[in-house]
């Protein structure tokens, strides 16, 4: 039994590992103003020079673009694992659901990660993994579901206003932020991004998050942790120096928040997520 991984663009997966673990991606959109942009297409250096002039907006993929890929994986697959940002943000997750219903010879699942990003490579990651050494659906499933068990992501932004603006985020919640200049570390809770602890600058903020790994990595515990920036590459190294030195154990890479979500969190933006081996 030949099992197929699928995920969707805000992953922001590499394309040499999408390549080398054979993961199907569908993508996203951006859209300026009459312009509409597959999130693939758009660099982040292009994407938030652009997002200075105009405020995008995003959209979920056409159902028709997954059923063709379902469609297309049906001839030599037995079973399609499809992985999603979380279902409180988008209607990606639905989609593939709907999409499924719609397509014979093959049975697909749907994970809903519950957040996004970096983290959800790691689901699919895995899952690539699993499915190469024969691992059938039911088994890669039962591994994602272990993994949710211990994967956490917190982040700051510079600004509430694009959370609120593109409704992931309550007025009253990015006008309190604003009057207050509070940076708050946000965290997806129940699918949704929402207020973890209110922090009054840019830099305890992200010290705070720095604890919370700490508090994560007590023990012998081993984690593979990822640094997620906005358009921040220079900062996210420089904390990568620092996180490696204050957590030795736990091992980092860095990541980005891509054109769908950089849409909603805004430029400067920085997180840091983690799960245990």
């Amino acid at each position: 039994m030949k099992t197929a991984i699928v995920t969707d663009s805000t992953s922001y997966l590499p394309t040499e590992t999408l390549e080398r673990l054979d993961i199907h991606m569908v993508s996203l959109e951006v859209t300026f103003g009459t312009t509409s942009f597959k999130e693939a297409e758009l660099t982040a250096e292009d994407f938030y020079q652009k997002a200075k002039e105009e405020f995008p907006k995003t959209s979920q993929p056409p159902i028709g673009e997954f059923v063709e890929l379902y469609d297309q994986l049906s001839a030599h697959h037995d079973e399609v694992v499809s992985i999603h940002l979380s279902s409180g943000i988008s209607g990606t997750y639905a989609g593939s659901i709907q999409a499924a219903e719609m397509v014979d010879g093959v049975k697909i699942y749907s994970f809903d990660s519950e957040l996004t990003c970096a983290l959800q490579g790691f689901y699919a990651v895995k899952a690539a993994e699993m499915a190469s050494d024969g691992a059938d659906a039911q088994a890669i499933l039962a591994q994602l579901h272990e993994m949710k068990k211990t994967l956490r992501a917190y982040f700051m932004v510079e600004d509430l206003k694009h959370l609120q603006r593109g409704g992931r985020l309550s007025s009253a919640q990015a006008l309190v932020g604003g009057m207050l200049q509070i940076k708050p570390i946000l965290h997806f809770e129940n699918k949704v991004i929402v207020p973890f602890e209110k922090i009054r600058t840019r830099k305890k903020a992200m010290n705070r998050i720095v604890d919370l790994l700490k508090d994560a990595s007590k023990g012998d515990k081993k984690l593979k942790s990822t640094i997620i920036h906005a358009n921040r590459l220079e900062e996210a190294k420089q904390w990568q120096k620092e996180l490696e030195m204050t957590c030795p154990l736990v091992d980092f890479e860095i990541s980005s928040f891509g054109p769908v979500i950089g849409t909603h969190l805004g430029e400067g933006a920085m997180g840091l997520g983690w799960v245990e081996k």
